[in-house]
């Protein structure tokens, strides 16, 4: 079963709109959709709130330590209250998926996401869940794109259409979270992956 579900994202106004922060999107609706109200602790170095989903105690996290220190805002929080890493579930923008794909699966490389990569050093394993929101990738508009190019893609807002994409992906995963919980997630993938992306 889940019993931590991180959104990923940079902290302060200037990045609430970009591709970077799709994970915050997600913990932002899910919280909505929940009525939990995330509030800065300090000790987890995030926001976070404690809720129930589908009769399960579950705690939603937005580490506040920019993206490249995730893994100290959710190894606070899951040591503290003795939550495994396969217990829980990372969302985060996936350039390698075309805005309106996501993907669910555990473990796997961080694919150069860098939250991926220090939330797998501070928990010294790969082996968590993640919920994958497709953003696309630059070189689909320019194939030589550069490793600058794709940092000044994630840090910019989607275009419109690609903002209605990425939502209706995230409405999609909001269905299935119930069953991700609960730990029904070979249900939980069928049902997700067998929508076709709008």
């Amino acid at each position: 079963m889940i019993k931590l579900i991180v959104g990923l994202g940079n902290p302060g106004a200037e990045y609430t709109a970009t591709r970077h922060n799709a994970g915050f999107w997600f913990v932002d609706a899910l919280a909505q959709q929940c009525g939990a109200s995330l509030t800065n602790q300090k000790h987890f170095h995030g926001f976070a709130a404690r809720t129930r989903i589908a009769g399960h105690e579950v705690w939603l996290l937005e580490p506040q330590t920019f993206m490249n220190r995730s893994g100290q805002s959710v190894v606070a929080l899951a040591r503290f209250y003795k939550i495994l890493p396969d217990e829980i579930l990372v969302v985060h923008d996936e350039l390698d998926l075309l805005p309106g794909t996501v993907k669910l699966k555990r473990g796997g490389g961080s694919g150069g996401h860098n939250g991926l990569k220090d939330i797998a050093a501070h928990l010294t394993t790969p082996e968590f869940w993640r919920l994958r929101l497709g953003i696309g990738h630059p070189r689909t508009l320019q194939p030589t794109g550069s490793q600058q190019q794709v940092v000044d893609f994630v840090l910019k807002p989607p275009r419109k259409e690609e903002q209605a994409q990425i939502d209706d992906a995230m409405s999609r995963s909001l269905d299935i979270v119930d069953q991700v919980v609960k730990g029904e997630m070979e249900k939980a993938m069928m049902r997700l992956h067998a929508t076709p992306a709008k």
